[in-house]
């Protein structure tokens, strides 16, 4: 194989789920080999990646072996952590076993999604999670890039989103006029594939990523038209979420009192590759089960 026909082959962490996942289509658009980790390779998902051209392989981020036999050859890769379904001191430590792992078996570049703010000190639990990781891939003397998304507009998808739109409320613990800036997963998948495909170019920088910027009220509006029915929005008292998640109550709280201020339009200027998608583009493209 010469040089110019060489497909550099990226290790995808958590490529069964949503964030995986966009990166591994995207990455397989792009060319790449595809190595997609998962601990569940006989689910259906994986089974799905298989068909889209990726080579599934089993990893448990607690166990360190089969980490660096996964990674083993890999030029690249794509790691993401995340405290639920576990805590913030689980994801720390599966989140650094992973980058030293690939430092071990000598992977070339690694790029770690994070969240936007996260190295700001924001006291939220699993901002600071992520940030301590992020501590941990500078130091490890890998070429690296951290890539720092803001809210999922994926997250809206999620059954307790659709409880609401079912009633045709739009419901979040924010006030109605407060900007949120939001990311589909596609556009971080599509980022973080541009990134792979220029190390040198994004060697050693951090940059928070969004494609979007509205208010809940203006995020209600757009799903009014997405869903083809009225949607309102609805100011939900911050003490309901926190009586389920302290982690997400400090979450909100921190989008109200400070937000993200993620530069959109700074992002589509400098990088037009990525197709940027607006909510209401993104909302008008999806299916939404609320009859």
């Amino acid at each position: 194989m010469t040089k110019e026909s060489y497909r550099p082959v990226v290790a995808v962490a958590g490529a069964t789920g949503t964030q995986g996942g966009a990166a591994t289509r995207s990455l397989l658009d792009q060319g790449f080999r595809v190595r997609a980790l998962t601990r569940t390779s006989g689910s259906a998902a994986a089974h799905a990646l298989r068909g889209l051209g990726a080579e599934v392989r089993t990893a448990d981020f607690g166990d360190s072996e089969s980490l660096e036999a996964a990674l083993k050859g890999a030029d690249g890769l794509f790691a993401m952590s995340t405290p639920f379904g576990s805590d913030p001191e689980t994801e720390v430590r599966q989140g650094i076993d992973l980058l030293e792992a690939a430092r071990g078996v000598g992977v070339g570049h690694i790029v770690f999604t994070s969240a936007a703010h996260a190295d700001r000190d924001t006291g939220i639990p699993h901002f600071d999670s992520k940030h301590r990781i992020e501590r941990r891939l500078r130091g490890l003397g890998v070429p690296w890039t951290i890539l720092g998304p803001a809210a999922f507009m994926d997250n809206y998808t999620v059954e307790w989103s659709l409880e609401g739109l079912r009633e045709g409320r739009f419901v979040l613990p924010m006030p109605a006029d407060r900007p949120l800036t939001l990311i589909p997963v596609r556009d971080i998948g599509a980022f973080a594939a541009h990134v792979l495909a220029r190390p040198q170019e994004f060697a050693g920088r951090r940059i928070d990523i969004a494609s979007d910027q509205l208010t809940c009220m203006e995020i209600a509006e757009a799903l009014t038209g997405a869903c083809g029915r009225p949607i309102a929005f609805e100011r939900l008292p911050i003490a309901h979420v926190e009586a389920f998640s302290a982690d997400l109550a400090a979450m909100f709280r921190y989008f109200t009192e400070v937000g993200l201020d993620v530069d959109v339009d700074a992002l589509r200027r400098d990088f037009p590759e990525i197709g940027w998608q607006r909510f209401g583009t993104w909302a008008a493209e999806h299916t939404w089960p609320v009859d």
